[in-house]
């Protein structure tokens, strides 16, 4: 089954563990967290004590997307709060491989996320080392954007490069719905990231099935 990771950029961070335990009771596998920095994106959101405090009241995995400049610098602080997935952008890393295997030495699952315009091949090398792709299906860095339809044909490819042997997620993030989460995983994505398809919902059980089925 798809796993769903709702966003929680679109939260209300107000009633922060209300929503979490709402999403969580409603069906949810994880809980995305969009760590920016405003230099990698126009935008700045959490650190890493966020997580911290999330990890006190839930049990669902935290998949930290950091869209930050040199996320090797914080590594070891978002392992250290609980974060289960680390994943950084491979537009943001010089040494990718390194970085990958660093999330991995700190006790995490490693990702690496590629922005919209990012061919699916600059991934080809790292696949036998990650946990999970991350593609983006919005310009990242603010949340109720439009999806990018060939985003579709991007998990596709990804699918046919995948190493057969690896259970590698294949995740999907930006303007996710009910109608296009079933293009998306007919395509081969395996984990949906959605924020205000979800938490703009009143009934959350509800918005969480139609993008499983």
């Amino acid at each position: 089954m798809v796993k769903i990771a709702p966003s929680l950029l679109a939260a209300d961070l107000l009633n922060l563990q209300k929503d979490i335990e709402d999403v969580e009771e409603s069906g949810a596998h994880w809980l995305h967290i969009d760590v920016m920095d405003g230099h990698f994106v126009p935008n700045i959101t959490f650190g890493a004590d966020y997580v911290k405090a999330i990890k006190n009241f839930t049990s669902l995995t935290c998949d930290v997307h950091l869209m930050i400049k040199q996320p090797e610098k914080y590594i070891p602080s978002f392992a250290q709060s609980g974060a289960d997935i680390i994943t950084v952008h491979y537009e943001a890393v010089t040494h990718l491989h390194r970085v990958v295997q660093m999330i991995k030495d700190h006790g995490a699952k490693a990702g690496v996320a590629i922005n919209p315009a990012t061919n699916v091949e600059s991934l080809r090398y790292i696949l036998e080392e990650v946990d999970l792709v991350l593609v983006m299906s919005v310009n990242p860095g603010f949340g109720g954007q439009k999806f990018i339809t060939n985003s579709i044909e991007k998990i596709r490819h990804l699918k046919s490069i995948m190493p057969d042997k690896r259970g590698v997620e294949i995740q999907v993030d930006g303007g996710v719905n009910g109608d296009i989460a079933k293009k998306l995983i007919h395509a081969g994505a395996t984990s949906l990231v959605a924020g205000s398809h979800i938490f703009n919902n009143k009934d959350r059980k509800k918005a969480i099935k139609s993008l499983q089925n």
